[in-house]
């Protein structure tokens, strides 16, 4: 005769199978990264494909395994693309002393470098990992293969002017001071307005809706997005910067498959965000030594050709007063060490070393690249017999529009030499060339590229001097920028092969136009002398009050003074605390990656907005905190020109805009779909 079971014996069994569940659940490895990632390991199966590659196009794989405590090992790993096991190495690295904080020891790193898939479509990723007990843990992504269609014209040269942090109240701000308006219409619009396709480009990072330059201007050159600061690589739990599993650039592919050249020039230092995230793999966009390395080691994967900016401290041995190189931000992949080793036998870079004495600006002139040190030597530069050039023209970032263009005036506003210097003589470097002439320069040396060329100009102040609010720099550097564009489209219109496109990584500050002073720069002067709050009372003038400012042009292209009277007013959204008076400042602020920026003159220029402009005794409350204006999530504007253009149509994300480049270049045109029902038509 059978008994019932009393109800707390029920429960005691339910607790004692789930405390079971759980120790066996436990009792198994676990992946807690899986790479290229993807929502569906994240769990949601439902999610975008986050990871998409070109067909061909190089990528890593990799996972992060944690065995389930610490007696035991990671002994065995393999990855499966649609259950077919990915035939390239595995390495497997332990976590001990190659991981960040809080990861276990034994945890294991798991790579497989340089794989590539040709089919399109969405593909599967698994990994199975197995302890050291024998039990084993599989997990499960997916990326996209993206299909490129057949077109007509195949582009020989791509062209990507790039205005970092230029949204469209910067492009607006330019249009206002250069174009001049009569009865509300623009009298002469800029180069960037007359191209005939415009859009709008959405531009979160990875891991933020705000992204930073590294990955704003990486998504276009890679087709995937970039954790903010890291570039050409996705994020993994290692510290090494170097590391990182890597992505194959536009440069690099088109380089590999159809020998294209790369060009990159910039008014920044060379190693920042925006010219290294076209060609250099690194989590760390700051460190310095190893990208410069990078650019000259990895040439033969880039292509590069023509490189130009400032940064001449990370190109001179560590002895050098200035230089800047330092093993803290170098690399050296060891061959006897398989989680680095594969980057250099898979990916052919390579092996870099700890050689902060290393004289690079000697080893690219060894390699056959053309050095110019300043203006001069870069106009003599014969562009019929350079087939590769070096440029670098300050210690780090070079002097802005304004600054470089008192100094053509020899307008002294410096701090040196009891006031006489002009800002070039402070920083030292009096003889810079501006944006549209180092890109003239750049095209005279790539247009003899017999498979064409990757051609990347930065106008990097745009979005320095909106971070430091200042107003007019940043005016100017956009005109500055405009003319270089200018200079790109003549090229393409003469050559019929070429595509530009005009575009930002983000928009910094906040920028809003608010409208136009109601004062004379006399009387602002005045306002200014008797300071407080009725400055902004009295000066700032709204809707019809703000007419249209007109400024007076000099021969050269720029304005004669930026201090007119009724002049324009610009407002910042994403703004730090900071005095304001109205008027363009005579010094531009500190700029902490100047190597001499302790010593005099330039230690006692403004450090911050704070000690600028106080004499009006106006503070204006900033929306952040901080000395420093800051990048926003705002779309931005892109513009594109020459065949393909009408493929930059709409709302895009950054990372669509590789793929249309792809496809011209690969493929050849193509209409966007609207546009070829538009055509059937007709």
């Amino acid at each position: 005769m059978s008994h019932p079971i009393p109800a707390s014996l029920h429960r005691l069994a339910a607790i004692t199978l789930c405390f079971l569940a759980i120790s066996v659940a436990q009792a198994a490895p676990s992946v807690t990264r899986l790479t290229p990632p993807s929502e569906l390991f994240s769990g949601h199966a439902e999610g975008p494909i986050v990871a998409r590659f070109l067909p061909g196009q190089r990528f890593d794989l990799q996972a992060t395994v944690r065995p389930d405590d610490a007696s035991k090992t990671i002994t065995a790993a393999r990855f499966a693309i649609d259950g077919k096991a990915v035939t390239a190495n595995v390495a497997i690295k332990t976590c001990e002393a190659l991981c960040k904080k809080g990861m276990p020891t034994n945890a294991a790193i798991v790579s497989s470098r340089a794989i590539s898939v040709n089919r399109p479509g969405i593909h599967t990723l698994t990994v199975t990992a197995t302890q050291s007990d024998g039990l084993s843990v599989t997990a499960k992504g997916n990326f996209e293969i993206v299909p490129l269609t057949l077109g007509g014209q195949k582009i020989k040269n791509i062209i990507i002017m790039l205005g970092d942090g230029m949204g469209v109240a910067q492009r607006t701000g330019a249009r206002i001071v250069a174009g001049g308006y009569a009865q509300g219409k623009v009298i002469q619009p800029l180069a960037m307005d007359t191209f005939p396709v415009t859009g709008l480009v959405k531009t979160a990072s990875l891991n933020s809706i705000v992204t930073d330059s590294a990955p704003g201007m990486s998504a276009y050159a890679l087709g995937n997005k970039n954790n903010n600061n890291e570039q050409g690589v996705f994020p993994d739990d290692t510290l090494d910067a170097f590391d990182n599993p890597r992505i194959e650039y536009l440069s690099e592919y088109l380089h590999r498959t159809q020998g294209k050249a790369l060009g990159l020039v910039t008014t920044s230092d060379v190693f920042d965000a925006t010219p290294a995230a076209n060609a250099i793999h690194t989590s760390n966009r700051g460190a310095g030594t190893g990208i410069v390395d990078q650019y000259l080691d990895d040439r033969k994967l880039s292509g590069l050709s023509v490189l130009m900016g400032g940064g001449r401290k990370w190109f001179l041995p560590a002895t050098t007063p200035g230089s800047a190189r330092g093993d803290r931000t170098d690399y050296a992949f060891s061959d006897t060490d398989a989680h680095t080793a594969d980057i250099v036998k898979a990916w052919g870079a390579a092996p870099g070393s700890k050689d902060k004495d290393r004289n690079l600006l000697a080893d690219f002139q060894a390699a056959g690249f053309a050095y110019a040190g300043n203006k001069t030597e870069m106009d003599a530069i014969d562009g019929q017999k350079t087939s590769h050039l070096l440029g670098l023209f300050s210690h780090s970032n070079m002097n802005v529009a304004l600054d470089k263009i008192d100094g053509r005036r020899n307008k002294g506003q410096g701090l040196g030499n009891a006031g006489k210097n002009r800002v070039v003589d402070d920083y030292g470097f009096p003889d810079q060339p501006m944006l549209d002439e180092m890109t003239r320069t750049a095209l005279r040396v790539l247009e003899k590229k017999k498979e064409g060329f990757v051609l990347m100009v930065e106008a990097a102040s745009i979005d320095k001097q909106a971070h430091a609010m200042d107003t007019e720099r940043w005016l100017l550097d956009t005109i500055e920028f405009d003319r270089a564009i200018k200079l790109a489209q003549e090229f393409a219109a003469k050559r019929g092969d070429t595509l530009v496109i005009v575009t930002a990584d983000h928009e910094c500050a906040g920028v809003a136009l608010i409208g136009g002073a109601m004062v004379s720069d006399a009387r602002l002067q005045e306002l200014v002398r008797e300071g407080g709050p009725a400055l902004r009372d009295k000066t700032v003038g709204i809707y019809e009050a703000a007419g249209f400012p007109k400024y007076r042009f000099a021969a050269d292209g720029y304005p004669e003074t930026t201090d007119i009277d009724q002049r324009l007013l610009v407002a910042y959204g994403a703004n730090s605390d900071r005095f304001e008076d109205y008027r363009t400042n005579s010094l531009p602020l500190q700029d902490s990656q100047q190597p001499f920026i302790k010593t005099q003159p330039l230690a006692a220029y403004p450090a911050d907005p704070s000690q600028r402009d106080a004499q009006g005794k106006f503070m204006i409350t900033g929306q952040v905190p901080g000395n420093s204006a800051v990048h926003t999530a705002s779309d931005i504007p892109l513009s594109a020109f020459g065949p393909g253009a009408y493929s930059f149509t709409g709302v895009m994300d950054n990372t669509d805009i590789f793929f249309k480049l792809a496809q011209a270049a690969v493929k050849g045109v193509v209409l966007p779909a609207g546009l070829q029902q538009f055509a059937k038509k007709k």
